[in-house]
């Protein structure tokens, strides 16, 4: 039987750890601005993405790996006779998981498996630590998709922006929301519903009361979270993820409860101060 490798993209945020332990491989996706390309994770950090925002005043563009970067990250793999399960950015945020396709074509029929998450961040960690454990037990690569494509509609993705500023520079809310949500301090509520970032609801106040709602939505459905693992996901936002953490830990019975980094990629869409969880139900 051959050896099932596991490969994501950089918005799944996996600690290194957890690539190290599984040897989760990664592609990266791209950040750029107008005069530098870098590789989300790899030459560029989220704090010096948010230095770069501010000193220019606009957000950068993010891009995907291309079918040929994919091909370089693969090919080792298939060469040494191993198979390959690669889970992707949600297809209906980014041509991340096209690209995949395209790549996993060149290969012999059925040596790479790709799966759309239909999620990002910890949503993606989810389904990529459900892979790897599966991996590891001797699964093989089309019991493993077949297995992810099962339960990725059953992974509940949610998150709180601090600052509207970085949706309004991404096109994401006019100027003028912009300006009334500020004043008020709104902050909306987002979710990832069949693989798209919507807006749930908008929460006038502090931002403690923000997190506290999605807290206690949580809590509300702690006897249908799976035990395995929970993630917290933030983007310099440590005390409101602290908070998160040490509550879910306290009020469930998860046996794992996670906190990761979110990366570039998604730090330059939602800005600094984001915090989200995600967990399987």
């Amino acid at each position: 039987m051959s050896i099932v490798k596991i490969f994501s993209d950089s918005t799944s945020d996996l600690p290194q750890s957890w690539k190290e332990k599984y040897d989760i491989r990664i592609v990266p996706l791209y950040v750029v601005f107008d005069d530098a390309t870098y590789k989300d994770g790899v030459d560029i950090t989220p704090e010096e993405v948010y230095e770069q925002v501010a000193a220019r005043g606009a957000l950068p563009k993010t891009a995907a790996p291309s079918p040929a970067d994919f091909m370089t990250a693969f090919e080792p793999v298939i060469r040494d006779g191993g198979d390959i399960v690669y889970i992707s950015l949600s297809s209906a945020l980014s041509s991340t998981y096209q690209n995949a396709l395209l790549a996993a074509g060149e290969f012999p029929e059925g040596r790479v498996q790709v799966v759309d998450s239909e999620t990002l961040c910890g949503g993606i960690a989810l389904l990529v630590m459900k892979a790897a454990r599966a991996a590891a037990k001797g699964q093989s690569a089309l019991e493993i998709a077949a297995m992810l494509k099962e339960c990725r509609s059953r992974v509940e993705t949610e998150f709180v922006v601090d600052t509207l500023d970085y949706l309004y520079m991404g096109g994401r809310c006019s100027g003028m929301q912009n300006f009334i949500g500020s004043l008020l301090k709104i902050r909306p509520v987002l979710r990832l519903i069949d693989g798209a970032i919507v807006p749930v609801s908008k929460i006038r106040g502090k931002k403690e009361k923000v997190v506290e709602q999605m807290l206690q939505h949580a809590l509300a459905h702690a006897g249908e979270i799976d035990r395995e693992l929970l993630i917290v996901a933030h983007t310099l936002a440590e005390e409101d993820a602290r908070y998160l953490e040490q509550a879910l830990r306290e009020q469930t019975g998860v046996d794992e409860i996670a906190t990761i980094h979110a990366g570039c990629v998604i730090g330059s869409h939602c800005g600094p101060g984001t915090v989200g969880l995600m967990y399987m139900h």
